[in-house]
C-alpha cells in the first residue's frame, strides 16, 4: 500500500526533495547578502532567487519531470513561471509580511525568515501547478 502510494506521487515527492534543496541554496544565499554584504531585503531576495532558478531548471527537468527534451521554448516558460513567482509573489509577500507583522516581531530578522518561508510556500504551489501545466506537460 505505501509503495503504490509513494509510485502514485513519485513526481510530487521528486518535486519536494528539488525544492528543498532549491530553498536551501535560496535561504542561505538570501541571508548571507542581506546580514552579511547588507544589501536590502528586496535586491538579496532577486540575487538569491536567481542562483536557485538556475539550480531549479536542471534539477526538476532531469529529476522530477524526467524531460529529456530541450527546447528555448520550455526554458522561457520555466523562466517566466519561476520569475513571476520569485519576483513578484515572494516580494509581495515579503514586504506585505514587514508592513503588517514587523511591528510586531521584536526581530527584524525573524520577520524576514517568517516572510520568506511564507513566500516560498506560495511560489511551492504556484510553481508546480504551473510547471506541470505549461512546462513539462508530457
Amino acid at each position: 500500500m505505501l509503495q503504490n502510494l509513494l509510485k502514485k506521487h513519485a513526481e510530487k515527492i521528486r518535486f519536494i526533495i528539488v525544492g528543498i534543496v532549491n530553498t536551501a541554496i535560496d535561504f542561505s544565499l538570501l541571508f548571507i547578502l542581506v546580514k552579511k554584504l547588507g544589501l536590502p531585503d528586496v535586491y538579496g531576495n532577486i540575487i538569491s532567487t536567481s542562483v536557485a532558478l538556475i539550480f531549479s531548471f536542471f534539477a526538476n527537468k532531469t529529476f522530477t519531470f524526467k524531460d529529456n527534451n530541450m527546447s528555448i521554448q520550455k526554458a522561457v516558460k520555466f523562466l517566466a513561471i519561476t520569475l513571476f513567482g520569485l519576483w513578484v509573489l515572494q516580494n509581495m509577500i515579503i514586504v506585505g509580511f514587514k508592513a503588517v507583522f514587523g511591528p510586531l516581531i521584536v526581530s527584524p530578522d525573524a520577520t524576514l525568515l517568517v516572510g520568506k518561508l511564507l513566500a516560498t510556500c506560495a511560489s511551492l504551489v504556484w510553481n508546480y501547478l504551473m510547471y506541470r501545466k505549461f512546462v513539462f506537460n508530457k
